[in-house]
Formats: structure tokens, sequence, C-alpha cells
């Protein structure tokens, strides 16, 4: 509270000194905007950060916007982003007028000075600056000369009888909700679960394991989850810390078939992406269990509700137990997720009052423990329980949610409890130790060794949490030997690319595409086109004269900046080279292409040469303009003969573009002049969904013609005549059909219509 209080007043005097005594100057009045805006932006990000994890800025907000947030459920988060945009955007407009106020006087130097100097002061003692930069001195330290004395690797086999695994997730049902005396009554169907069971009363949450897809790593292999953020790797990379073996491979290799359910999509945060590294062959989320589940209307921001999706858990448990090979089906929960958490329709308490008020996380918790209390019991009820272990634990703490006031006037820990059908016995072991710990104490349980990397069974070992006092900073300290198991290669030449598996591969590294490396000495630092972060062409354009790239992408991005032939080209290409001279591009055909990287200089280095490129490689997509009769849907831009087209949706793998009513009822296409007097309108398109074979109203000034087009695309040609010189083409799809199919969070409903690949306007006579 005083570095915060002690920065605001230096960021007030700042402001204050600039506006009465500085008078003007362009360059000062640029410098100290620039350090003030600095210090608007690090708290903006610090509040915002807060508004998710109830800690600021750390490691889960730096994976989470650097990994893909397909499936996320955002909508709860619209309206707070918006209001904080349009503040930062009044913010920066009032501190502007503000600090002119004195423009019209002559400029003090030393005031001027000053008030540079106390809005430096204002950045280095905001608690988001010291965030940021202990953040990034946790990335660039040399590591710890001990870390592999702890780091063990786990056998991978497991002995004797091979019991079946139930694993549960609990999304944010940390063991503080269980705390009678705190929260009476409100999770008495799992507590009385939880009295029977081995119980590890003391789990403590450290770096590194603070978010969903972070506990799974922990609690599977034993480690924090560091991703190497410079390079949005985490999220990009074919596999997941591919050096580690994790609980999934060795369960994988005693012959266990794996299974992973949860509502929401399995790509948010890159959960499908580690578990299919880890040993999992089957992985159902919200997309794979729309034709499974009974009502397919019924679901939240997220995903499919707990009741639904437990109901399928448990099917499956009943189905795989009956085929006497052994499993492990792991689960994960969605509806106690912040900020307030869902209610499903199944539940017997659908309130929890706190404080004389009805509180909605809360209520969530109450709801979903019900849940998981009775698939427990199923299972118990069933023949097959004596041969199954059943574990239930948080994925993490909860974060900012509406309980975290209350939850943070106790102790908090991690929910980690274990129960058998073979052993009746229960008991409460407050032994210290981590979620690390987890996926070690489970192997122990069911056979295996007793530790999974710097995890150890609590059941046999002492874990590593109780053998340092100051564990956190001892995971921070070996943050930089845990970013490193992502196994980083430092130099490149012979590489394959594969079409098929849409992979760019060298060094043993096998990497997503598209991709962009930045090739340093004895370091490569690979980037790439994820979410929220910006496109691969424009992080190119921020690369130094000089710097060596290796670009693997579209053709028609490529030959927008360097080399128009191949600006039509919807191929893959692969270039490399610096930005002050022209790289060598290469166009890679289909299957698997062996290439070298040879960094050949194809023409004189020149600065022209290099700010040409960076004034390409910064144009939006949007703003780009090609040279063709043609209109492509499946390119960026559009022709140079082309002012507009609106009503459309984002680019498709298909290659093309939907119409979207939510955006607009009808496809307007404006050309800058007036059409042809008469003409013929050749049109590539498809249906979406019941507009198959209804009729399509295409549009011309006063004319109307209408055609039919099926699901698949289908080449159509009209003839207009167009005597009002008509400069616009609108289409008006018969029947938009809302859907989430695409949607880049997998819940934002679009309403589709018609298709659309090509559209040439040809003139007749």
């Amino acid at each position: 509270m005083g570095s915060e209080l002690l920065s605001l007043i230096l960021f007030i005097a700042s402001v204050s000194l600039y506006s009465w005594k500085a008078g003007r100057n362009k360059i000062w009045f640029s410098a100290i905007l620039l350090f003030l805006g600095i210090y608007i932006i690090l708290n903006a990000s610090m509040l915002a950060s807060n508004y998710f994890t109830g800690e600021g800025i750390n490691d889960a907000v730096i994976y989470t916007i650097t990994s893909s947030l397909s499936g996320a459920g955002i909508s709860k988060y619209i309206l707070p982003a918006v209001g904080l945009i349009v503040c930062l955007i009044l913010l920066f407009a009032f501190l502007s007028w503000l600090l002119r106020l004195r423009k019209g006087h002559r400029a003090s130097q030393l005031y001027s000075l000053l008030a540079v100097i106390l809005a430096l002061a204002s950045i280095k003692t905001t608690p988001a600056y010291q965030q940021v930069s202990s953040l990034i001195k946790s990335q660039v330290g040399s590591g710890s000369s001990d870390f592999y004395t702890h780091f063990k690797v786990p056998g991978k086999q497991i002995r004797g009888d091979k019991p079946n695994l139930v694993y549960i997730y609990a999304e944010s049902l940390e063991r503080t909700y269980f705390d009678e005396k705190a929260f009476p009554q409100l999770a008495p169907e799992l507590t009385q679960i939880k009295n029977t069971s081995y119980d590890f009363s003391n789990t403590e949450q450290l770096p590194g394991t603070e978010y969903t897809i972070a506990g799974m790593v922990a609690s599977q292999c034993g480690i924090p989850l560091f991703a190497p953020f410079d390079g949005n790797a985490s999220s990009s990379l074919s596999t997941f810390y591919p050096q580690n073996v994790c609980l999934g491979d060795i369960l994988k290799s005693s012959g266990y078939q794996n299974y992973f359910y949860q509502g929401a999509s399995l790509s948010f945060a890159g959960k499908d992406l580690f578990l299919s590294s880890h040993g999992f062959d089957h992985l159902f989320g919200y997309n794979e269990l729309k034709s499974v589940v009974k009502d397919p209307n019924y679901r939240n921001d997220w995903g499919w509700y707990d009741d639904t999706l437990l109901d399928v858990v448990f099917d499956k448990y009943l189905e795989l137990a009956k085929q006497n090979r052994p499993f492990s089906l792991f689960a994960l929960t969605v509806d106690t997720h912040h900020p307030d958490g869902f209610i499903s329709r199944t539940c017997q308490r659908k309130t929890y009052p706190y404080n004389g008020k009805p509180n909605e996380s809360f209520a969530a918790v109450a709801c979903s423990q019900e849940h998981i209390a009775r698939l427990i019991q199923r299972i118990q009820a069933t023949p097959y329980f004596k041969n199954t272990l059943i574990v239930v634990s948080s994925d993490h703490l909860a974060m900012n949610n509406t309980a975290y006031q209350y939850l943070n006037q106790h102790d908090r820990s991690d929910l980690f409890f274990m129960l058998r059908g073979s052993d009746i016995s229960s008991k409460v072991l407050p032994v210290k130790r981590s979620t690390l710990d987890n996926g070690a104490t489970v192997l122990d349980a069911m056979g295996g060794d007793n530790f999974i990397g710097l995890g150890r069974s609590s059941l046999s070992a002492t874990s590593l949490a109780a053998t340092y006092l100051n564990i956190k900073d001892k995971i921070n300290e070996w943050k930089p030997d845990v970013i490193k198991m992502w196994n980083f290669p430092r130099a490149i030449s012979d590489y394959t690319i594969d079409t098929d598996k849409n992979t760019f591969s060298f060094s043993g590294v096998h990497f997503k595409l598209p991709l962009l490396l930045s090739v340093m000495p004895n370091k490569i630092e690979p980037k790439f086109d994820v979410y929220l972060a910006a496109p691969l062409k424009q992080q190119l354009a921020k690369f130094a004269p000089d710097e060596k790239f290796v670009w693997i992408d579209r053709c028609f991005k490529m030959g927008d900046v360097w080399d128009e032939k191949l600006e039509l080209n919807p191929g893959l290409c692969v270039a490399d080279g610096t930005l002050n001279s022209p790289p060598q591009i290469r166009q890679i055909q289909s299957g698997s292409t062996p290439g070298k990287v040879t960094f050949k200089q194809t023409g004189e280095r020149s600065d022209d040469r290099y700010q040409q490129a960076v004034t390409r490689l910064r144009i939006n997509d949007d703003d780009l303009r090609y040279t063709s009769e043609r209109i492509l849907f499946g390119l960026p831009g559009l022709p140079k003969q082309v002012q507009k087209v609106s009503g459309l949706s984002f680019i498709e793998p298909w290659g093309g573009r939907w119409s979207d009513a939510n955006l607009l009822p009808t496809v307007s296409v404006q050309y800058l002049e007036p059409l042809p007097a008469a003409f013929d309108l050749t049109l590539t398109a498809r249906a979406f969904g019941k507009n198959s074979q209804q009729p399509f109203t295409f549009r011309v000034g006063d004319v109307t013609q209408q055609v039919k087009l099926s699901a698949g695309d289908s080449t159509v040609k009209l003839h207009f005549s167009n005597p009002s010189q008509a400069r616009t083409i609108e289409i008006l799809p018969p029947a938009p059909e809302e859907t989430a199919e695409g949607a880049i969070d997998g819940f934002a409903a679009r309403k589709l219509g018609i298709g659309l690949v090509s559209l040439e306007v040809s003139a007749t006579e």
C-alpha cells in the first residue's frame, strides 16, 4: 500500500509540475507524456490482471494471453474490458490537455527535467513495475545448480493389481470452502465423502501452479508451468514439455487407456496439446461432446454444465470398467469458474447466503460439489469400485470471484483427497505439501514410484515444500531450469515442413504453423500468430535491419512485401534472410518437404530496402489491395477496384468467408466506380445449413435476381443490367442460421447464410 501511495504522489507531482511550471516544448512534452503513459498502462494492466487473478500480473496472465484463448468463456468480461478501454482513452485525452495548459509560455528546462524524473520515479515505485520486473528477472536468470539434485524421473511401469483411476479436477474448489466454521453447510455432500478418505489437509499452491493448465501440469508432471512467453511458444509447439515423464505417460506405458473429459473447449490454454503429448489418446471437450449430450442447448459461457459432463463421465466409467482393462478417467469441472460461477438446473440448492446476502460464487460451489459427490456415490455403488482409486483435487485456488474477500480472511489451501474401494480406512494427513506432489502421491498409491519431477508422494516421502521453508523463492530460483525443459534449439540449418501435420521441424523440435523465427547468435526466439498477439508480419516489422529471420506462412503475405507474383498465391512459402535485403522465398509442396536455411543474400543491403519492407509489413490485412478481376474471399484485403465489403465474418479454413447476419443482414460489395451498364456476375459460393436450396437474393440498384446454392461449393453466373449506374452488389441470404461453429471463443454465436469463395464482374455488350 505504501509503494502504491508513493507512486501515485510522484505521478501527481510530475503532472502538476509540468502543467504549471514547465511551459512549451515538443520534445519535453513527448517525453513526459510517454513516461506518464507507461505509468498508466502498467497500472491499468495490473488492474485488469487483478480482476482475473486477484494477484495482479503473474505467470498465469502471461501464459494465458500468449496461449490459445479459443474456447474461453469471455462474455462476462466484455463489459469490464470495454469500460477499461473507454476510461483509458478519456484519461489520455485529459492528461494531454492538462499537460498543455501552459503551452503558450516559454519552456523551463529545469522544471521539465524535474517533471520527467518524477514521472520515472512514479513508474519505478509502482507495484505493477515491480511485478513485471520480477517476471522478467525470473525468465532470464541463469538457473540454480541444485535443480537436478531434486528433479527425479520416475519409472514408466506400475506394479501390482493396476487399479483404475478416476481423477476429478474441481475448478477453483479449494479446501477453504470446506471450513465448516467459516462456511457452514456449504459443501455437505462432498465433505461427507472427504471425511471417509485419505485427506491431505495442508496442500500449498506454489508459483507456476496457480491456474488450470498450470495446476494440471503440476499435478501430473511434478513441475510448475513456466513458459518462455517471449515467443508465445507454449501454445504453438506441437509438443508440451517434451523431455518430461508425466503421470499420463506412465499410465499409458503400463497399459492404461487414458481419457480426459471437460465441458469447455479443449484448445483453451493448450490443454489438448499438453494431454496429447503425455499419454492421453482420448480427449473430449465442448465440441467433441456435442453429439453425446442430451440437450445441446443447455450450456453456459464456457461449455457444458457440470451435471451434463459428470453424467457422461459416469457412463464412460461403466463402459470402460466392463472391458476388464486398466483405464484412467480424468474430468475437469467448470461451474465454479470465476468471476461468479454457474448454477446448473439439477442442483438441490441454488443459493447460498453469506453475511445476509446471496453470493453467486458460494452458490456455484454448493451446486458443483453436489454433482461431484453424486458421481462418486454412483461409482461407489458399482461392483467395479473395489478396484478403483478416486482422486478429487482443486486445479488451483479460487481467483478473484465474488467470494474472494471472504476466502482471504482464512488460511487457504488446495483440496486433495483419495479413496479406494478396497481400502475402507480414512485419515487426515496434515503433512506440509504442494500440488506438485499430487501426481507422485497418486502414482505411489497405484503401485508406481513415489516421485515425479519435483513432486514427492505424501504417503511415503517428504515434500520439497517441507524441506525448504522458502519453497516459493526456491521455485522461482529454478524457473530458468524449468523453462529449458521446453528444449528450444539454439541454431537452425536443416528443417522439414509437413503440410499434413501443419508443422515446421528442426533440431528435434516441432512447431505449429504459421511461424516466425528470430535467429540470433546462440539463440532462436519463436513467434506465433496466436490470439491477442500481433500478426506475424507486424512482429517481423519490429526486427532490426540485419536481424536474421525465418518466416513460414501463406505465400500471398510475403508476395505483398517482396514479390508481386506471389500476392494471389494461397500456398505455403518459407522465407529466410534480413529485412535490409530481399529474402530467399521458396514455395512448399504438399506433404513432407525438407529444406535448408542458408540466409543467402539475393540483393544489395540498404536502408531503403529496409524501410520499404517495414512499411509493407505494417499494413493491416484488411487494407491490402491486390491486382485481380476477382474478389478472392480466402485472401486478406481486396482488389484495387473494390472500395469495401461488409456483412462478412472472418476467413475460414475452407478458403472463403461466411456472411454473418449478426453484423449486417445483407452482404454488401461496393466498388469505387459504377458497375458496367451490363455485366455477368460469376460467383463461387456455398450455403450454410437450412439456407441450402433456398433462394438467395442478389440486388444491383433496382434489379434483383435469385439463385439457389448447395452446401458444397458451386459456381453460378447471373446477368445484370445497370441503368442506374449502381456501384454496389447486395446479397441477401434467405434464412441466416445461428451457430457457435467456428466462433473464436467457441460460444459467441454467428448467424451464417452464404459462404463466399470468389466473385467476379465481367462487362457484356
